[in-house]
């Protein structure tokens, strides 16, 4: 039994499947945390949300890259990929924070495209960051 769970295809389907399962759930904490409803406001075309949302996504996508490149198990990969869910979730954060003239989360709500953009910027660029100080467990 040993055998196939070292398997190539087997570790990559599993992998594969963990992440996807990691991206529902940490994109359902941001939905928590934002004052919009993700999916409501891109279904309506909300672009400003579209581009936060993604931006989280790929964010969320890249520090798992860098999780599973550095980690032998599944579950040093999982636990490095979470450890960075909540640095990228502090960020945000702190954008928030350290832009008191203009509020973030409201602004992305409204459609705003300049906002939904740095947004998206910020947690693109975070992720690198946040999956370069990845080390191996």
């Amino acid at each position: 039994m040993g055998a196939f769970w070292e398997n190539v295809f087997v570790e990559t389907v599993a992998r594969y499947s963990v992440v996807i399962l990691c991206s529902f759930v940490f994109l359902a904490i941001f939905e928590l945390v934002t004052s919009y409803k993700n999916w409501e406001q891109i279904k309506k075309g909300n672009f400003a949300v579209a581009m936060a949302t993604g931006g989280k996504l790929f964010g969320i996508a890249t520090i798992f890259r860098y999780s599973i490149e550095h980690n032998d198990t599944l579950l040093q990969s999982i636990g490095w990929g979470a450890f960075g869910f909540l640095l990228l979730l502090i960020g945000y954060f702190v954008f928030e924070f350290m832009t008191p003239s203009i509020k973030i989360d409201e602004e992305i709500g409204k459609g705003n495209i300049a906002v939904g953009f740095i947004s998206m910027t910020i947690s693109i660029g975070l992720s690198f960051v946040i999956g370069a100080s990845i080390i191996i467990g």
